[in-house]
C-alpha cells in the first residue's frame, strides 16, 4: 500500500502542476479576448475552477457522513490559501493589488468568514443555510460581470484592448482558448483526487481525527490547484490572476461548495464544538489579517509574505501537536498568545499608521 499510495501522490502532484499552467495560459488569453480583466477572470473561471476539487470533496464527505471532513476542507482551504498561497506567491515576487480587492473584494471575503461563523453555531450548516450561501454565490458572480461589462474599460489594459482592436479573435482561437480551461480544469480536478487518495490513506493509518484529516492533508490537497495557479501565474507576470484566485476561491468555497453541500446532504453538513471554537475563528482572522497588508501601498511585500508562511507553519504545527496531544501543547499555545500574535498587531498598526502619514 506504501508504494501505492506514492505513486497517487506523485501523479497527483505532476497533474496538478500541469493543470495549473493549462488554466492560466486559457483564462489569461481569453480575458483578453472577452474584453474582461484578468481581476475578473481570476475571482471567476480561475478561482472557480481551482475550487472545484472542494466541491467534489465537501459533496462527497457530506453524503458520506464524513461531515467533519466536508467543514474542515473549507476551513482549512481557506487558511492554506491566504496564508500559505499568497505567501508564497509573494515570497517568490512582490504583488500588487488591485484596487477592486482592497474595496470590494476582501471586505467581501471578510463577510462571507463571519457569516458561516453565525450559520455554524447552531453546530450545523442546514438546507435553508445551503440556499442562503449559494444564493450569496450567484449574486456576487453576477455582480462582477455586471461591473466588468459597464464601463469598467479600465481593467482591462491597454495592450489587450490594442490587440483586440487590431485582430478580431478567430473561431479556432475561442475553442482552442475554452479547451485549454477545460482540459486544466480536468487535470486539476483528477489530479487533486488522487492526491487526496494518497493523503486519506497515510492519515487514516496513523489515527488522525476527521477535522483534522479535512484541515490538513485534505485542504492542502484540494487547495494545490490554488497554489500552483497562483504560483505559476505571478511568475508570469499574471499578478490580478494570483491574487484574485486566491480571494475568489475563499469567497466561492464558503458560498457555492458549502452552500451546495448544505442543500443536498440529506442531514445538512454537521459543525464541530472545536471547528465553532478555534478553526473557524482562526479563518476569520486571517481573512481580516489581509486588509492591513493590501491596502498599504497596494502591494503584499516579501517579507510579509514570510510572515503568513510562518503562521501557516504555526498554524499547522499546533494542529499536529493537539492531535498527538504532545506535552508541548501548552508552552506552543503560551508562546503564541503571549509573543506572535501581540507582536504581529503591533507590526500591523505600525505599518498602517506610517502609511498613513506618507499619504
Amino acid at each position: 500500500m506504501g508504494i501505492m499510495t506514492m505513486v497517487l501522490l506523485i501523479i497527483g502532484l505532476v497533474l496538478i502542476v500541469a493543470g495549473a499552467e493549462v488554466l492560466v495560459r486559457g483564462a489569461s488569453q481569453l480575458a483578453a479576448m472577452l474584453g474582461i480583466s484578468p481581476l475578473v477572470i481570476g475571482l471567476t473561471v480561475v478561482a472557480y475552477g481551482t475550487s472545484a476539487p472542494e466541491m467534489a470533496v465537501s459533496i462527497q464527505a457530506a453524503f458520506s457522513n464524513y461531515e467533519a471532513i466536508s467543514i474542515g476542507n473549507i476551513v482549512g482551504s481557506n487558511i492554506f490559501n491566504v496564508l500559505f498561497i499568497l505567501g508564497l506567491s509573494a515570497a517568490i515576487t512582490p504583488l500588487f493589488v488591485a484596487q477592486q480587492l482592497i474595496k470590494l473584494d476582501v471586505p467581501i471575503m471578510i463577510g462571507v468568514s463571519l457569516l458561516l461563523m453565525v450559520l455554524a453555531l447552531d453546530q450545523e450548516i442546514n438546507r435553508i443555510d445551503g440556499i442562503i450561501l449559494f444564493a450569496g454565490a450567484v449574486l456576487y458572480t453576477g455582480f462582477l460581470f455586471y461591473q466588468n461589462l459597464n464601463g469598467n474599460a479600465s481593467a482591462v489594459d491597454d495592450d489587450n484592448c490594442d490587440a483586440l482592436s487590431r485582430t478580431p479573435p478567430s473561431l479556432k482561437a475561442w475553442c482552442v482558448n475554452l479547451f485549454l480551461i477545460g482540459s486544466g480544469i480536468l487535470l486539476l480536478t483528477l489530479g487533486s483526487r488522487w492526491l487526496v487518495a494518497g493523503a486519506v490513506a497515510i492519515a487514516t493509518a496513523i489515527g488522525v481525527s476527521q477535522l483534522v484529516i479535512g484541515l490538513t492533508l485534505i485542504a492542502l490537497g484540494t487547495s494545490l490547484p490554488e497554489a500552483a495557479t497562483s504560483v505559476i501565474a505571478s511568475l508570469r507576470g499574471e499578478r490580478d490572476i494570483a491574487v484574485g484566485n486566491v480571494i475568489g476561491s475563499n469567497i466561492f468555497n464558503i458560498l457555492a461548495v458549502l452552500g451546495v453541500a448544505g442543500f443536498l446532504a440529506p442531514n445538512g453538513v454537521n459543525v464541530s464544538p472545536a471547528a465553532i471554537n478555534f478553526d473557524i475563528p482562526v479563518m476569520v482572522v486571517v481573512a481580516i489579517a489581509c486588509l492591513p497588508i493590501f491596502f498599504t501601498g497596494n502591494i503584499i511585500r516579501r517579507w510579509e509574505g514570510a510572515l503568513f508562511l510562518a503562521y501557516y507553519a504555526a498554524y499547522t504545527t499546533y494542529l499536529f501537536l493537539d492531535a498527538i496531544n504532545h506535552d508541548s501543547l501548552p508552552f506552543f499555545s503560551r508562546v503564541l498568545v503571549t509573543f506572535v500574535i501581540p507582536l504581529t498587531v503591533v507590526t500591523f498598526v505600525t505599518i498602517t499608521l506610517r502609511y498613513r502619514r506618507q499619504s
